[in-house]
């Protein structure tokens, strides 16, 4: 008879002797199906030449897709979106040494706005130890942003299961895994299903409880302020159902908009420890954490008179605000368990609270000649749609849009508002955008924050991804150049000068359209919603409004 032979392809082995190809489990494949069983929907990210390739590979093989970002923060912003529209893990990954220190502003992100990133950087492998070229210590560089930082080598599969389980855990953030290239190509044997990550913990203390009695007989005007933590759709029945049967209003965080919807009766507005919300605040005798985190606030003192009390999760630091007592667990259940604790009596005249939000909304929109920032976000949003998605970056522009775009369900406006970094709202409208392509999302940017992450624009035109970019264009960072004039000092450092963005979008195959004044705008709108695929808007507008909206919203 003939004799078998069996030689090894890669993690394949071909039996010469038997027509037929049986394949080994490697490590990168296992890796894969425990990101799929996590909830992954991609990969993102710039991949070098190491163990990042096997991943890369064995999500081709598994059906996980891999999209390739030109900016390794850009790949993590697009999974941080996907991570926060969907409720579970997303993950990012990146070469070793520059690629490392390169998407620490995106882990960064995920840090303070509570994002369950898994973070996969390559690292030399063994037999390079005594090499110093690109390297340095990642684990130490990240370590400061994530919530663990894990080294991937031999049997890494319950590493790898731990770290996934420690990012989704309360308060979830990033996990940092830095993979030897040596552990992708070790089989895998048969593994046990995953078990429950976490236990639910108990609630509020006794003390808490008594504390509690307290304080609510006397509450005849409570106020919710809804934050990052109730923008789970769970957690916003909970919070509409509370609202409702007691008629008590609602303030929301930037990260919370759309836990109660915009054009609810209970709308209040939006809260961010600045000026604008306080009319409504100092009305209140009884505030209502839900879910709300001092990440999201201005780095300004509580000086709210109103006792405070918290539901959700507890906080690593909850110096910020002085909440009284807390209930503590599921925020769904908390808010549950507070409406069985205690009966309300509200006082408050839903004519009243709308009133507050359309005064909130008027005191953005600042007229000027041409066109505003705020009627260009208004015509924008109008022209959209309430279906799609809006990713708000940082700058001037922010204050407006925030408060004017409408929304109606958790994180359908995505923002970077605990790190507010700059260059955020092109990756994270293209990350929305794949996710439901037949959803359009819209980035609303500065020019400043667009030039940090315009290599993107190639990103969505290559994916093909249904994002509008809207670009208000006031050729400086304007913000800052506020910031000076209060400090009555020389404008310089803020001023980027003009940029052709129509040219710069066809430059990368991206359709692109100039609007000067709100009838050009409207024009442009039409034509950029018509267009399959990505689009760009070139919004040229008054940056001289700004000092009113910042001096409306903060104070």
């Amino acid at each position: 008879g003939r004799a078998v032979r069996a030689v090894s392809v890669g993690r394949w082995t071909a039996d010469a002797g038997r027509d037929k190809i049986s394949r080994v489990p490697s490590f990168a494949d296992f890796l894969v199906s425990e990101l799929r069983a996590a909830g992954v929907r991609m990969l993102f990210g710039v991949p070098g030449g190491g163990g990042n390739l096997d991943i890369i590979d064995a999500a081709r093989r598994g059906g996980l897709p891999f999209v390739l970002t030109h900016t390794e923060t850009g790949g993590a912003l697009m999974a941080c979106a996907q991570a926060e529209i969907t409720g579970a893990a997303a993950a990012c990954l990146c070469t070793l040494g520059p690629g490392t220190s390169s998407v620490v502003n995106g882990v960064a992100h995920a840090s303070l706005d509570r994002v369950p990133l898994l973070v996969f950087t390559d690292r030399h492998p063994e037999t390079a130890a005594d090499c110093l070229h690109q390297r340095f210590d990642h684990a130490s560089v990240l370590a400061p942003l994530v919530k663990h930082t894990l080294r991937l080598q031999a049997d890494a599969s319950d590493t790898l299961r731990a770290g996934i389980a420690c990012a989704l855990a309360p308060a979830a953030g990033p996990v940092h895994f830095d993979c030897a290239p040596e552990v992708f190509a070790q089989e895998i044997p048969g593994r046990a299903p995953r078990t429950s990550d976490s236990e639910r913990p108990e609630w509020t203390s006794d003390l808490g409880r008594r504390t509690l009695d307290n304080v609510f007989p006397a509450s005849r005007r409570p106020l919710v302020i809804a934050g990052l933590g109730a923008a789970t759709p769970d957690a916003a029945r909970a919070v509409r159902a509370f609202c409702e049967r007691h008629t008590i209003p609602a303030l929301v965080t930037y990260k919370a908009k759309g836990v109660l919807p915009d054009d609810s009766p209970l709308f209040a507005g939006v809260f961010t420890n600045g000026a604008i919300e306080r009319p409504i605040i100092e009305r209140a005798d009884l505030l209502i954490g839900i879910g709300l985190d001092p990440v999201e606030l201005l780095p300004r003192p509580w000086n709210f008179s109103a006792t405070i009390i918290g539901c959700g999760w507890p906080i690593p630091d909850q110096r910020h605000i002085p909440f009284v007592a807390e209930y503590v667990g599921p925020v769904a259940e908390t808010v549950s368990q507070l409406a069985r604790d205690r009966t309300f009596t509200s006082e408050w005249d839903v004519r009243e609270i709308a009133e507050t939000a359309a005064r909130q909304r008027a005191a953005v929109c600042v007229d000027a000649e041409g066109l505003s920032p705020s009627r260009a976000i208004g015509l924008a949003a109008r022209s959209v749609g309430r279906e799609a998605r809006v990713a708000i970056d940082a700058g001037a522009h922010m204050l407006p849009a925030v408060n004017l775009w409408p929304v109606f369900e958790p994180h359908q406006l995505l923002i970077s508002n605990g790190l507010s970094t700059m260059g955020f709202a092109l990756p994270a409208a293209i990350g929305a955008s794949l996710l439901d392509r037949e959803r359009r999302a819209v980035a609303v940017t500065g020019d400043g924050g667009l030039m940090m992450c315009v290599g993107e624009l190639k990103t969505a035109v290559r994916e093909r991804a249904p994002v509008l970019t809207l670009v208000l264009n006031d050729a400086s960072l304007s913000l800052i150049k506020i910031k000076q004039d209060k400090r009555r000092l020389p404008s310089a450092g803020v001023t980027l000068g003009d940029v052709d963005w129509c040219a710069m979008a066809a430059g990368v195959g991206m359709p692109a359209w100039r609007a000067d004044d709100p009838a050009s705008l409207e024009r442009a709108l039409g034509g950029a919603l018509s267009a399959p695929g990505p689009a760009l808007i070139d919004a040229r507008v008054d940056p001289g409004v700004y000092p009113a909206t910042l001096q409306a919203v903060r104070g």
